[in-house]
């Protein structure tokens, strides 16, 4: 708004706008004053893979139930994937999205980002399920357009602090949310609460988690019987790993998650600072990923020499990430049965936050952390958060 004035009847009131705003100026009165059925909603998703498609289904599953009961229409008025992208201002038919997407103009990242600027919609938000670097880099564009930003993708917030905070910071002056749910323990409600206990006045002394579903799905499904390069395959054919499986067993996914705790709880931290005890060998990590899994075939007497030994004292082996007096740490551990850990079953994530509050025993977050249906089910609701912040 670049002038606003009230008239002398107190009647009226004058505004002067930008005329590229206009449109969605008129739009936003009609809403705010007029229309009381409902508030339009517009998404514009970037991943239509695993993820993605699961998002798309939910969103379309869910399109009357959110107009019926939280008076939201939500509209994708805008997908993209690496090869294509598809814009209807009117809202994409969910049901027929993949062969329109198929048939549409090749993708364009610079021109993507400016149409949906230039469209200028209400009530619009960003939603990345990618994990694509170049498109984490575009979020301060949708922010400094108050457009709120959904983000899958680990990349922004794992990235320096100083970007990390930028974003938070570009939200909070444009009136826009920057959200990142499922950048830990999938669709767990673990970020959220988190902020809600920085925000309500408690402090965080600890953090102990075991974050990666995948690091946990193979280390409770390998005994020796089949190779563990097998079990990781499985793991990445079932949708657990990253996009990349060596990200999962390097433990780089894990100090991603960790330092994105650490961050939301008040801590400056770089992935520098965090120590990691890796497990693999280092040739395992070198090349491609087919190297990744015939590196893995060589070792199998060093996995299993580790699973032996666990097993031997009565214990499990878990990848547990640590936070305690601004220091982070990750690897191995030999989990005992009297452990919160020791019963994480499948793909399962758990999350201990030790405070003022919670001091003997800890507050704790427990579920199915990796997943395409939970994933997506977590992106879902950090849209409905910015498509009804007030809610």
């Amino acid at each position: 708004m670049r002038a606003i004035a009230q008239g002398s009847s107190e009647r009226n009131i004058s505004a002067v706008i930008a005329l590229s705003d206009v449109k969605k100026a008129i739009n936003v009165l009609h809403e705010e004053f007029f229309e009381t059925t409902f508030k339009q909603v517009n998404l514009f998703i970037s991943g239509t893979g695993n993820v993605g498609g699961k998002l798309l289904g939910q969103l379309r599953q869910q399109q009357q139930h959110l107009q019926d009961h939280l008076r939201l229409q939500v509209r994708v008025t805008g997908i993209s994937n690496s090869r294509k992208m598809f814009f209807n201002d009117n809202g994409i038919d969910l049901s027929k999205w993949n062969d329109l997407l198929q048939n549409a103009e090749a993708m364009d990242m610079e021109k993507f980002t400016g149409i949906i600027q230039s469209k200028n919609l209400r009530n619009s938000v960003y939603v990345d399920i990618t994990a694509n670097a170049e498109i984490a880099k575009t979020y301060p564009k949708y922010l400094q357009k108050s457009i709120s930003v959904v983000a899958c993708n680990k990349i922004a917030c794992s990235s320096s602090y100083d970007y990390y905070k930028s974003l938070k910071d570009l939200a909070r002056e444009f009136n826009a949310l920057f959200l990142f749910e499922t950048n830990v323990g999938a669709g767990l409600p673990v970020i959220g609460t988190l902020n809600d206990l920085v925000g309500s006045g408690d402090k965080v002394n600890r953090i102990e988690a075991v974050l990666s579903g995948t690091l946990n799905f193979v280390f409770n499904n390998y005994t020796g019987e089949k190779s563990f390069a097998k079990v990781v395959k499985q793991a990445q054919d079932e949708g657990y790993t990253e996009p990349d499986p060596r990200l999962d067993l390097s433990g780089t996914d894990v100090m991603r998650k960790i330092m994105i705790l650490a961050r939301e709880s008040g801590e400056k931290l770089e992935m520098e600072d965090i120590s990691n005890s890796s497990f693999m060998p280092e040739s395992c990590m070198k090349g491609d990923v087919d190297n990744f899994y015939k590196e893995m075939e060589k070792y199998e007497q060093h996995f299993l020499k580790l699973v032996l030994a666990a097993t031997e004292a009565g214990k499990k082996l878990k990848f547990v990430a640590k936070f305690e007096n601004g220091k982070a740490s990750v690897g191995l551990q030999h989990i005992d049965p009297q452990h919160d850990f020791y019963h994480l079953y499948g793909k399962d994530n758990a999350v201990l936050f030790y405070t003022n509050r919670y001091t003997e025993q800890p507050l704790v977050i427990k579920g199915a952390g990796a997943g395409a249906e939970v994933t997506a089910s977590g992106v879902f609701a950090d849209i409905i958060r910015a498509a009804a912040p007030s809610s």
